[in-house]
């Protein structure tokens, strides 16, 4: 005991923060670093009265807000970024630093910084950012972005052959480490989670609810990241299907280029059906899940290899159907699938997607049977005592 652990999270998500908790806890030394202007969901990244003294977090801020498509300045941000991450471990000086969801560039700074002060290093495989960018950039800038893209393979690649542990969230990541000869003795196999505690069951009828005036609306609710790895049109045909309906809302919480186009096409066609909200303090999220009668998540299927959508984590907690567009090999997919607590379709199939929505509206006995196997799974899952034991594992 006693240890000193860094955990850094770049995107400040809410399992995390779990995690350090607990960690602390068990009387671990723990400082929790995220990057604090980044605008993506966070977690409850605030110290609580029931915190232990041994946890601390802090953000870490460059200059500017993260220029996240314009790959010249977000190069430079990552670079900075690293540089402030670099600063930090060698004042705090940790035995053990477990870093997740980081920039390729910034990753390489603290694999180096604790080489320098005697830490050991744990990648926390959360995404293939490597090959994503491989793939999502060739397919963008055919010359310049397959060079880029190759850079970042090699870059993701060697880090984790030299890594001292690796944590990975899916086995399905495993041929993948095997391709790239990293040693299968130093990979551990952790899957990821939602905060069961911090997202109990609440009633259709809330705060939140009330206060946007769907309390009384069948919703079809998608919460988070509209990027390069979803297609927004899925939402949009949603609410042309349903653009006669006054009962219905399509409700969207989420910013960035999906949002912002799904807020044009709402003007340019008239759609009153749809809301759109900014993102919410974390502490809303138990009530906004509730609003919704069924919880939507998609991912395209270039990215279903290296990422696992963790919303649909947290939607499990909240005893509401899923519905996905997202690959049936993906693991979210799969534990929809397997513990029968949803609808999944093919990403590219329109017709599924709509069609699966209108079963689900029109299916109370089915959305009741999908919304209990939800939220057992996650209480059988989510134990974070035992996660966190799987983790304690590794620091010795």
């Amino acid at each position: 005991m006693g240890k000193r652990i860094l955990i850094h999270d770049y995107a400040g998500h809410p399992f995390q923060v779990q995690l350090s908790r607990e960690l602390a806890r068990r009387g671990y030394d723990i400082l929790h670093l995220y990057f604090g202007n980044n605008n993506t969901p966070k977690g409850d990244l605030e110290k609580r009265v029931s915190d232990p003294r041994t946890l601390s977090m802090e953000g870490i801020y460059t200059k500017q807000p993260v220029q996240k498509y314009n790959y010249i300045k977000r190069w430079l941000q990552d670079l900075e970024y690293g540089n402030l991450l670099v600063a930090r471990i060698k004042t705090f000086n940790p035995d053990f630093v477990l870093s997740a969801n980081t920039p390729l560039e910034a990753q390489k700074k603290i694999m180096q910084a604790c080489r320098m002060v005697g830490s050991k290093f744990i990648f926390w495989l959360q995404d293939l950012n490597g090959l994503a960018s491989y793939r999502l950039l060739s397919r963008k800038i055919p010359i310049l972005g397959n060079l880029i893209g190759c850079y970042h393979l090699q870059l993701e690649r060697s880090m984790l052959q030299n890594s001292d542990r690796v944590v990975l969230i899916s086995d399905d990541f495993k041929p993948i480490m095997e391709k790239w000869r990293v040693r299968q003795d130093l990979i551990k196999v952790i899957p990821n989670w939602a905060p069961l505690e911090d997202v109990p069951i609440r009633e259709k009828i809330n705060p939140w609810s009330i206060q946007k005036g769907i309390s009384d609306k069948f919703c079809i609710l998608y919460t988070g990241g509209l990027g390069l790895k979803h297609n927004p049109n899925l939402l949009l045909q949603l609410a042309l299907h349903y653009q006669d309906r006054g009962d219905i809302r399509i409700v969207i919480v989420s910013e960035g280029t999906g949002s912002d186009w799904l807020r044009q096409k709402k003007d340019e066609l008239g759609l009153a059906n749809i809301m759109l909200v900014d993102y919410q303090p974390f502490t809303q999220i138990p009530d906004i899940l509730a609003s919704g009668d069924i919880l939507v998540a998609i991912l395209e299927p270039d990215a279903a290899v290296f990422s696992v959508p963790s919303k649909v984590l947290t939607y499990l907690c909240a005893k509401r159907p899923l519905l996905l567009a997202v690959p049936s090999d993906n693991l979210a997919a799969k534990i929809v699938i397997d513990n029968n607590a949803g609808l999944v379709v093919p990403p590219g199939d329109v017709d599924a997607f709509v069609g699966s929505a209108e079963k689900l509206a029109n299916d109370e006995t089915l959305c009741g049977k999908y919304s209990r196997n939800a939220r057992l799974y996650a209480e059988q899952a989510f134990e974070i005592k035992k996660i966190c034991d799987q983790f304690e594992d590794m620091f010795v």
